[in-house]
């Protein structure tokens, strides 16, 4: 139903969790993934999204505008960088250039779309394709009480060739909100706590201008210009108890207004020179203006309560950032075919960020061998470079008492090595198998000063990020794991695809102890599968069936310290000398779609009908474990059970 969870059928890529779609490669954190949409870097796709962030409950992006899109989950070539785990390179497709055609289409969980496309006359080539949703997901497929509103737009204007070249005007933005009201929500809420309220409002948009300028039929010039925005709102309101039990008093507890934009141009030259040589290379510059404030009035022991009326005096500014600064990109590389079996490729990629005065260079090479006509083997390497998330770049700390500032401002690049060994096979026409091995080894990892389990590599798979100041690069991790994919290209009516992975993650903090990281699940299993029947005596009436299982290790934890919690007022405590030394319950799903398809043999016009039964057998997989208020215990938080899902679909 979405890219991002699309996503998590390909080997190497967890998806353990219901509630968000963060795309967990290789035992990364979802922070390392770079989503760029036709060739734009952006910061996120999703709704309700923080900053930092890469993935949220619902994607803002349409799967029924997308074309090919490139996937890569580690050794990617020189063109990609900032990014330490994967690559998803999202495309929108051109519109029908002949007729004009429309969608409309009605679901239980994204709502209601409207979508039209069709020729642009000025151009014979040119055309455009547009969409609208509106969604309120239900109850069930949330696993909260609090009802999500968001809506979103995406299109692609494609201009055809011109004598000036071949221009693309394409963008996507959405709007999201969601209201946790404390005496509406229960104990089992997945996100929101008894004690407060909380208002929640997100934006996000990008806007691009593509043009292509061919040069014969051996080169050509991409340039892309565009902007993009990612804004979250936050207000918090804590509750006093009163000595019944029941909420009292009122306080605004938290406020934060981040807002990340991004004025991005970039250009790229591609150049065949012959059958056995081609190269490319090219640059990128991404002026951000971000703002980050976050007021907090929990958790901090220097705030007084010189009322003694239980709440601490003032907001303190926990973040208070408004920053312009630029990150710069050039790469070149090439590659070339000694014989038609045997190929070599490297390149060379270079970053600078403005804001810490940071460059690094980053070597790519790959090596291909078919030494079958239907065998290849393949060896990789490549050294790729990050920033910092912005909610740790940014972090504020009391360096004397009642000055406050940004301790965390000097931190430079994490760093990675990634090595990949990869075996493709044919096994007839229609069906490949394919098996990597891999090593990553990262380094410069922000870790506290002082000895400690803290490090970056576990932050980014939820909406906060943990408040650490003072750190230093220091920190390292390493990830290693066999991938193994079984797929049946679609054809006769029906697809297969298996994929699985078995790996280990485990990182050091500044203690020096080898532990696992927050993502180390060890081993993910997916099983697709589905199969066409056309009915009547024309084929004009289309039954479906697809089905996929999902099975996976539980991700690792760190304890709470019951006793320490109930000490600090019930804000958690937890035991960090054994940092995700606990694991949640293995994963386990089934989810079974069928479908109908009414094709009218006298006109263009098609109906279409899916009931799609989410979670079949109500398998309550394990959320987390967290300190409950109301029943004073360490209590088990399961995600959402079984879920049906019923959509509409009309085409003309």
């Amino acid at each position: 139903g979405e890219p991002a969870r699309m996503a998590s059928n390909y080997a190497g890529v967890q998806g353990a969790d219901d509630t968000r779609n963060d795309i967990v490669v290789r035992g990364n954190s979802p922070t390392g993934l770079l989503w760029r949409v036709e060739g734009m870097p952006i910061a996120t796709t999703n709704h309700f999204a923080t900053l930092g962030t890469t993935g949220g409950p619902v994607s803002a992006l349409n799967p029924n505008l997308l074309r090919t899109s490139d996937f890569m989950t580690g050794a990617f070539p020189a063109e990609y960088g900032n990014a330490l785990a994967a690559v998803f390179d999202v495309n929108f497709r051109n519109g029908n250039t002949d007729t004009y055609e429309f969608t409309g289409q009605l679901s239980a969980f994204s709502g209601l779309e409207l979508m039209a496309e069709g020729p642009m006359k000025f151009n014979e080539n040119a055309s455009f394709v547009a969409s609208y949703r509106y969604g309120i997901a239900s109850i069930a497929a949330t696993g909260t009480s609090a009802i999500p509103y968001y809506q979103d737009f995406n299109f692609k204007l494609n201009f055809g060739e011109t004598r000036l070249g071949r221009f693309e005007l394409y963008g996507l933005g959405g709007l999201s909100s969601i209201d946790f009201m404390g005496d509406e929500i229960d104990e089992n809420d997945l996100f929101a706590n008894p004690n407060e309220d909380a208002y929640v409002d997100n934006d996000l948009g990008l806007v691009g201008l593509n043009h292509t300028l061919r040069f014969g039929k051996m080169g050509y010039l991409e340039t892309r210009l565009g902007v993009s925005t990612n804004a979250n709102d936050y207000l918090q309101d804590n509750y006093l108890r009163d000595g019944s039990g029941q909420n009292g008093q009122k306080y605004r507890a938290t406020e934060v207004e981040n807002r990340e934009n991004r004025y991005t141009l970039s250009s790229n030259y591609y150049q065949k020179f012959n059958a056995r040589f081609n190269a490319q290379f090219g640059g990128m510059v991404e002026m951000f203006d971000v703002t980050a404030l976050v007021r907090d009035r929990d958790n901090r022991a220097f705030i007084p309560d010189e009322d003694g009326d239980g709440i601490p005096d003032y907001l303190f500014d926990l973040r208070n950032t408004q920053e312009t600064f630029a990150l710069s990109r050039v790469y070149a590389q090439g590659e070339y075919r000694f014989t038609d079996q045997l190929s070599l490729s490297g390149g060379l990629h270079a970053q600078y960020l403005g804001f810490t005065e940071d460059f690094v260079l980053e070597p790519r090479a790959a090596l291909s061998y078919q030494f079958r006509p239907n065998q290849r083997f393949s060896l990789a390497y490549g050294l790729h470079s990050q920033v910092v998330p912005f909610p740790v770049l940014f972090l504020n700390e009391e360096v004397a008492p009642g000055e406050f500032a940004p301790t965390n401002s000097d931190l430079g690049f994490i760093r990675s090595h990634h090595f990949v060994a990869g075996y493709d096979r044919k096994l007839g026409d229609n069906w490949r198998l394919k098996a990597e091995a891999y090593y990553q080894r990262v380094f410069d990892v922000p870790v506290e000063h002082s000895p400690s389990s803290y490090s970056v590599v576990n932050e980014g798979a939820g909406f906060v990020f943990d408040e650490r100041p003072d750190l230093v690069n220091e920190g390292t991790a390493r990830n290693y794991g066999v991938e193994l994919t079984l797929e049946k290209f679609f054809s006769k009516g029906y697809y297969v695809l298996v994929t699985t992975s078995v790996f280990d993650s485990k990182y050091e903090g500044s203690d020096g102890v080898l532990r696992n990281t927050a993502f180390n699940n060890q081993y993910v299993l997916n099983v697709l599968g589905g199969k066409e029947w056309k009915l009547g005596s024309n084929g004009n009436k289309v039954l479906t069936f697809d089905t996929k299982f999902s099975t996976s290790g539980g991700r690792p934890y760190t304890p709470i310290d019951l006793a320490a919690t109930r000490a600090n007022a019930g804000r958690e405590v937890f035991m960090e000398n054994v940092a995700f030394s606990e694991t949640l319950g293995n994963y386990l799903r089934w989810d079974v779609k069928f479908g109908i398809r009414l094709n009218n043999p006298n006109r263009k016009l098609s109906h279409q009908f899916f009931l799609d039964l989410q979670n079949v057998t109500n398998r309550r997989n394990e959320f987390v474990r967290r300190y409950n208020e109301v029943t004073d215990q360490i209590n088990l938080v399961e995600q959402i059970g079984f879920f049906p899902d019923v959509m509409y679909r009309v085409q003309f």
